[in-house]
């Protein structure tokens, strides 16, 4: 079993910054692969951004490519979201997701590709 939880969600100006934080616990075998996917109001949740639990391979959702970085401190069991020139689109909740496959070409995007789930942190860009 693992669990998830998120932090360092919070209201920022657009164009700021905002660092994401997901503490794990649990077996690592069951979370080769990290993620971030998030859900605005009234929206599915969406893909944002995954990584090997070895740190060595990440993807990013188009949209924020550039933008946005994922991180592993495995010393830590923390996967981070560095978030910069954020968006008002940018605006949702965060929800951090792992899964005990390791992907080798493209990691899963879908909700359904990851087992474990944090209970999320919202984000809120303001104009």
């Amino acid at each position: 079993q693992v669990q998830l939880v998120e932090s360092g969600g919070g209201l920022v100006q657009a164009g700021g910054s905002l660092r994401l934080s997901c503490t794990a616990s649990g077996r690592t075998s069951s979370r080769k692969t990290m993620a971030w996917f998030r859900q605005a109001p009234g929206k599915e949740r969406l893909f944002v951004a995954a990584i090997r639990y070895s740190g060595d391979i990440t993807h990013y959702t188009d949209s924020v490519k550039g933008r946005f970085t994922i991180s592993t401190d495995n010393a830590k069991n923390t996967v981070y979201l560095q978030m910069n020139s954020l968006k008002l689109e940018d605006t949702a909740v965060y929800y951090c997701a792992a899964d005990p496959r390791q992907w080798v070409v493209v990691p899963g995007t879908s909700p359904h590709d990851y087992d474990y789930w944090g209970q999320g942190t919202q984000v809120t860009v303001s104009s």
